[in-house]
């Protein structure tokens, strides 16, 4: 198998120093911009037969999980509104609005 990078170079020389940043990507639940850790969440849960994924904060996806079971999500699919229709997810959505995209905290079970 060939090598990646030259034995003798270092990896630093390769990097192109010209290039942009990537933009960060904004979370598909709360639209506020992706931080540090970025969740690529299956809207339609791999179990159901979900493939695409989308970035998410790791406490939105928390949420999430919290307030729907699998056949929900299913159902919902890709609409961000009807997840947002739903009275517990909305208040968090607009509690979470002003806080740091890297912020964490602990979140409710799930409630069956």
């Amino acid at each position: 198998m060939a090598r990646k990078y030259s034995k003798h170079g270092h990896y630093e020389d390769d990097v192109h120093q010209d290039e942009a940043p990537a933009v960060a990507e904004p979370c598909w639940l709360c639209r506020r911009p992706t931080g540090k850790t970025i969740v690529w969440h299956h809207p339609v849960p791999k179990s159901r037969g979900g493939r695409d994924v989308v970035p998410m904060h790791p406490i939105c996806q928390q949420a999430l999980i919290a307030n729907f079971t699998n056949s929900e999500l299913q159902r919902h699919a890709m609409d961000v509104d009807a997840l947002l229709a739903n009275p517990n997810v909305r208040k968090f959505v607009d509690w979470v609005a002003k806080k740091d995209p890297d912020f964490t905290a602990t979140t409710t079970k799930k409630q069956r």
